[in-house]
């Protein structure tokens, strides 16, 4: 049964802890922000903002030191009462994992190069690492100390789980069973059973003493995301990708009991050149098409096995480029709805891509990724292939968008930069900086003489940050005030005159050209807006999010046209006056589809 939902971050949640006595919670997202919560009512103690992305919280075991890493290579030390800031621990690299020795001596530490480090923190001065364990040959996503301190296991993307004695800092063994990179780790609390699970969606069991193989849990459809064992050590409990939560006994080595949810956010929407046709993806992994005039969804796409970031249409029709966290670019015959082709990087094969965008004259694809920057493919030929990658800034690039000309193409990075580059050889033109938090979103003039970018502007708050750059001389000619919450989605009005935003509040803004005055504010969407796109006429608008719908509008007005929106669960199910649940569960099925009034049944 839901206990309680509500809004906490304005960016995806990377990682939740609860403290050890279980009355607060904290969690921390790519917004940048680390909170703590009370657990009964829900109520927000504090909140502190890192200068990046926060992927990683442990509680110390007793509960008077939070510990968090990120993206901005810091390994941070939290008074959990307080929310104050105690120290700040400088890693070589962006940090994945964290977890404290059960005595608390320790914090270990894993990051993006498979590095582990073993700190220490000292009565008087900085923390000092201890150790330094590293064979794993790429991320570190989990690590587990034994109950009784002896050992570390740890989980990496390199498809590997070891398990490392801690005196002597010595790779005890290295086990190879999983097919591909391992996410999720737990130990159980007597020590007799190290769980495993990952990315081909199994989950392992594993001799604690021994580190033999004892059993493969089979169910889930998608990554293993998460692990913990129940107090008494006989129950398992993982979360995956699939939207389920499943309890496993773990002697009989058998599902339990399994509990559902549901997961579709949108992430991307392409129009199809003449306008008739819509093209969406999110979290469910598929590639959806819909006829515009009828709202009718009549082609489902399925070949990617996780989210589906970006999508991009090109200028002839003939192809639909999607871009995944599967760390594939497909290609498909949008007329059939079959794969054409998959482009893979050559050089980093786990790479995840995010936001596609096709250059003007049909020939070039270009694809942010997370960490191995903007990568640019020859698309005309049957043998396509990379042209040009900017490997050498390795910021999160999440969208891309080409200068009306096609000579130049504009990233925003992670790092709060925006980067443009030369489209023919890949030459950085520009480093353009201005933005305090991460970059989400960028957009061209039509006439290619200004630049758009949003970002989170992290550490101002809750506000986000909306700026156009003179795109020749690169310098700041507008910043816009007053816009809440991260700005996740940029377009510009054909006629150059209005700029267009989605933000994390789930509403659209226009505003007006150059007086940066906002004239119109329209809810849209139930969570963050991740997308914005213009029809091919100029006479529409397109936002897609995270509540699973796509929402078409008058372009220049505002005006609401039409919603469209792929059956839920419980998809008109009237519930009107219906007895025995409680105020949780009555929303859990509204936001599945059900209505309480039959007069709302109308599309």
């Amino acid at each position: 049964m839901l206990h309680q939902v509500w809004q906490a971050h304005t960016d995806q949640v990377h990682s939740i802890a609860f403290s050890p006595h279980e009355r607060t919670l904290a969690s921390g997202s790519l917004d940048g922000s680390v909170k703590l919560w009370e657990v009964d009512s829900g109520t927000l103690l504090w909140s502190s903002w890192q200068t990046k992305g926060t992927t990683c919280l442990a509680f110390a075991p007793d509960g008077r030191l939070l510990a968090s890493g990120g993206l901005d290579a810091t390994v941070r030390l939290w008074d959990p009462k307080l929310g104050t800031l105690l120290e700040e621990v400088p890693h070589p690299g962006p940090v994945f994992s964290l977890a404290w020795s059960p005595d608390g001596r320790l914090l270990a530490s894993g990051d993006f190069a498979g590095t582990i480090r073993l700190w220490q923190k000292q009565p008087t001065g900085p923390a000092r690492c201890m150790q330094t364990l590293s064979e794993h040959s790429n991320w570190v996503r989990g690590l587990a100390f034994a109950p009784d301190g002896s050992r570390l296991a740890s989980t990496s993307w390199d498809g590997t789980l070891k398990l490392w004695e801690l005196e002597s800092g010595r790779c005890l063994q290295t086990l190879e069973e999983h097919t591909e990179r391992v996410q999720a780790l737990a130990w159980s609390p007597d020590g007799g059973t190290l769980a495993s699970g990952g990315w081909d969606t199994t989950i392992r069991l594993w001799d604690g003493q021994e580190g033999t193989l004892r059993a493969v849990l089979q169910g889930h459809n998608g990554i293993v995301y998460g692990l913990a064992f129940t107090p008494d050590s006989r129950h398992l409990l993982s979360g995956s990708d699939d939207g389920t939560l499943r309890l496993w006994d773990v002697e009989r080595a058998q599902c339990v009991r399994v509990l559902k949810g549901y997961a579709a956010s949108l992430y991307d929407i392409a129009w199809s050149p003449d306008g008739t046709q819509l093209a969406s993806a999110g979290s469910e992994t598929v590639v959806s098409i819909w006829e515009v005039a009828s709202a009718r969804h009549y082609k489902v796409l399925d070949g990617h096995r996780l989210t589906v970031y970006g999508l991009a249409w090109s200028p002839d029709d003939s192809l639909l480029a999607s871009s995944g966290w599967d760390s594939a670019i497909r290609f498909w015959d949008p007329t059939t709805g079959t794969c054409v082709q998959i482009l893979r990087d050559p050089y980093h094969p786990d790479t995840l891509f995010y936001g596609v965008a096709w250059s003007p004259n049909g020939q070039q694809l270009a694809c942010g990724t997370y960490l191995h920057g903007v990568q640019v493919w020859n698309v005309t030929a049957t043998a396509r292939s990379q042209r040009w990658a900017s490997r050498q800034l390795p910021t999160w690039i999440r969208r891309v968008a080409w200068s009306p000309d096609g000579t130049r193409l504009v990233g925003g990075g992670d790092d709060g930069h925006v980067y443009v580059w030369d489209a023919s050889d890949g030459r950085l033109l520009q480093r353009l900086a201005g933005h305090h938090g991460g970059v989400t979103s960028v957009a061209w003039s039509p006439d290619g003489s200004r630049l758009a970018s949003g970002g989170s502007g992290q550490g101002q708050g809750d506000s986000g940050e909306l700026l156009v750059w003179d795109a020749h001389s690169g310098k700041l000619v507008h910043a816009f005030v007053g816009h809440p919450g991260v700005v996740s989605a940029l377009t510009c009005v054909p006629s150059g005159e209005l700029l267009v935003s989605g933000g994390s509040d789930g509403r659209l803004r226009w505003w007006q050209m150059p007086s940066c005055e906002c004239v119109l504010v329209q809810q849209a969407h139930q969570g963050t807006v991740w997308a914005l796109k213009v029809s091919p006429d100029g006479r529409q608008l397109a936002s897609c999010g995270e509540d699973g719908t796509i929402k078409l509008w008058g372009l220049e007005r505002g005006k609401p046209v039409r919603t469209l929106r792929r059956d839920r669960p419980y998809e008109r199910l009237n519930i009107t006056g219906i007895q025995g649940l409680t105020q949780a569960e009555i929303a859990t099925l509204r936001a599945l589809g059900a209505i309480e009034d039959a007069a709302a049944e109308s599309p």
